[in-house]
């Protein structure tokens, strides 16, 4: 357990001493809440959506949690470049222990970047149903440590420190806006309505907005039960690939 908590703390350490991280992870949030939420607002408002912020902020929440969960990932392949994921690996502890510690730092970060932009979205205009407001907290950490574990398991895989963006790039962007983040998932082409109930982000997204707006398309049920069998087989996948790290 002192191992988990020691690799847990230097993963906050390291992000909180990255000012240039953590104001650069909050500007996209912000971008996406105020140019879609204001510019796009009148139109889904015509078309019959209501407000369009109140859609919009469950998924730009998700949003932030996803990119910083999948980036965090970096550090390992930052690590394998220069041997600091070697003096680690050769210390007389679990690579299991050692993943969980990583994963659940990493989950943390991504966490606290979610109720930083949960905390902005409300001052630009979010108004939620606070009636469920720990069921939101608990899709937020899924989604944490899903998307952590996605980021360990590719950073597992690669000793190229500049591929794992690319890689990530290429996972992150139609994760995203397939997952019904920008638009309701009703009355969608039957090709984008499969993919979207194949992306784990669709679960997280529709889990938190149902908690904040009491508007869900497939129930909290179905969102929770997929959303954590995923995190679990995720996760089990990103121990193994990690426990088979050459060093």
């Amino acid at each position: 357990m002192s191992t988990i908590y020691i690799l847990w703390l230097r993963q906050l350490k390291r992000y909180v001493r990255s000012k240039a991280r953590m104001i650069g992870s909050i500007g996209q949030p912000l971008l996406f809440l105020v140019a879609l939420g204001y510019g796009f607002g009148p139109i889904y408002q015509k078309a019959g959506g209501g407000n369009y912020i109140q859609f919009l902020a469950p998924g730009v929440i998700a949003m932030g949690i996803l990119f910083t969960a999948m980036f965090m990932g970096i550090e390992i392949t930052w690590d394998k470049q220069f041997g600091f994921l070697k003096e680690t690996l050769v210390a007389p502890v679990s690579r299991m222990s050692i993943m969980i510690g990583r994963t659940l730092g990493g989950a943390t970060v991504a966490l606290a970047q979610g109720v930083v932009i949960f905390l902005i979205a409300l001052a630009i205009g979010f108004h939620p149903q606070f009636n469920f407001l720990w069921v939101v907290f608990i899709f937020m950490l899924l989604i944490s440590m899903l998307f952590t574990g996605i980021g360990t398991a590719i950073a597992s895989l690669i000793d190229d420190m500049q591929a794992f963006p690319l890689i990530m790039n290429f996972l992150v962007m139609p994760t995203f806006f397939l997952s019904g983040a920008l638009f309701p998932l009703e009355g969608l082409p039957p090709v984008i309505t499969l993919i979207a109930k194949s992306d784990p982000l669709s679960y997280g997204i529709d889990g938190m907005r149902g908690a904040l707006t009491g508007v869900t398309a497939f129930g909290f049920f179905t969102d929770f039960a997929v959303l954590a069998a995923i995190t679990v087989v995720v996760l089990a996948i990103g121990a193994y690939l990690f426990s088979r790290i050459e060093i």
